[in-house]
């Protein structure tokens, strides 16, 4: 029987949680023994009391890496806990391969084999397993929730006797998943909300959530979708007439939610400090990806800040700021990941697989090289 571990998160302001109960009872039928470091959970409210009564058993620190080949993380553990991985363990988390190259050294040089799950394949078999999607869908919904927080005015139309209030209008820069759900909530909350992106695909989707797209729409631009449906790059001319109708549109909204990201590199810059300066005062700019540099030019990551009347936020991990369902969410994929390594309570890699091998960044063979 192999032994999975939940160790507590270290990473500063990180709530969630890899392991919930739910799932405990999961692993536990599948056949394998599951050690909870104490207190794990208490960020998402998840006491270690739900943890007990699903079949977990409480442990120290020290207990957990010493004892699981099987070690679930929501972000890489510090150097010190790497040091104590056991030789074949098997590190599962958003370990940021890009950034912490340093870190996966140190797995390798244990002998472990570590799984980044940003690095899943986009596939309809790993679909389940898709934490970038579950975390980045609550991101979006979040986003919205700090707009209409920050901005000092009514979201829907309101007709009273006093006279009527004009709903806000909502620009949403982006239409992955985020964007999509941030559409969605601000449709829900009564906005008037229009949405870009670089894909021609993503105009139904826009459209399928009561948005309006805005985008040249020019034959370069309907060729723009690669067959695996990412971007391709546009030719400077297009971008030209593109940022200058972005330009026109940005000035009559009220809420622009930015949400590009690209994994291992900094954000794109999305949004000017001219443009930001072009909104009307007591408008709100969300930054869903302050924690790779920001999209905007403004944004201060981790700050809510003012600049020319403008609030713009960009706060990090927003996913976080929901532990609960965040976790709950986060829990299920590493759950679907580990049914397809250990599907019997036994650690079963095919390195031809898709999956397996696709997210690997270390492995115990690379490390003896």
């Amino acid at each position: 029987m192999n032994v999975l571990g939940l160790l507590k998160e270290s990473w500063p302001g990180e709530t969630r949680v890899a392991l919930s109960p739910e799932t405990v009872e999961k692993h536990r039928r599948a056949g394998l023994r599951v050690l909870v470091e104490a207190g794990a959970g208490s960020g998402a409210f998840f006491p270690d009391a739900a943890y007990a009564a699903a079949g977990a058993e409480i442990a120290d620190r020290a207990t957990v890496l010493k004892e699981a080949e099987l070690l679930l993380v929501v972000r890489i553990p510090p150097a010190d806990a790497l040091r104590q991985l056991r030789a074949e363990a098997v590190l599962v988390g958003l370990l940021d391969p890009f950034r912490n190259g340093e870190a996966l050294d140190l797995i390798a040089a244990q002998g472990a084999t570590a799984y980044a799950l940003e690095l899943l394949p986009r596939t309809t078999r790993a679909q389940a397993m898709d934490v970038l999607s579950s975390q980045a869908n609550l991101a979006g919904y979040r986003a919205v929730v700090e707009a209409a927080a920050a901005y000092a005015r009514a979201l829907p139309m309101m007709t009273t006797a006093a006279g009527t209030i004009t709903p806000a209008r909502f620009f949403v820069m982006g239409a992955g998943v985020a964007g999509l759900q941030a559409i969605a909530t601000a449709r829900r909350l009564g906005a008037v909300v229009t949405a870009t992106d670089v894909r021609a695909a993503a105009k139904e989707q826009v459209q399928s959530l009561g948005a309006k797209f805005i985008a040249v729409e020019d034959d370069e631009f309907r060729a723009a979708e690669s067959a695996a449906g990412y971007a391709k790059p546009m030719s400077a001319e297009y971008q030209a007439k593109q940022a200058e109708l972005i330009s026109e549109h940005i000035k009559k909204q009220d809420v622009v939610i930015t949400t590009a990201l690209i994994p291992g590199r900094p954000a794109p810059r999305l949004l000017t400090r001219e443009q930001v300066a072009s909104m009307r005062p007591g408008s709100v700019v969300v930054d869903l990806a302050a924690e790779a540099g920001g999209n905007c030019e403004l944004t201060v990551p981790g700050e809510i800040v003012e600049r020319d009347g403008v609030t713009v936020v960009g706060l990090t991990n927003l996913p976080s700021s929901m532990p609960y369902h965040a976790s709950q969410l986060y829990a299920r994929n590493v759950s679907a990941l580990l049914q397809h390594l250990a599907p019997e309570g036994e650690l079963a890699l095919d390195w031809d697989d898709e999956i397996t091998a696709g997210a690997c960044v270390t492995r115990k063979e690379a490390a003896a090289a």
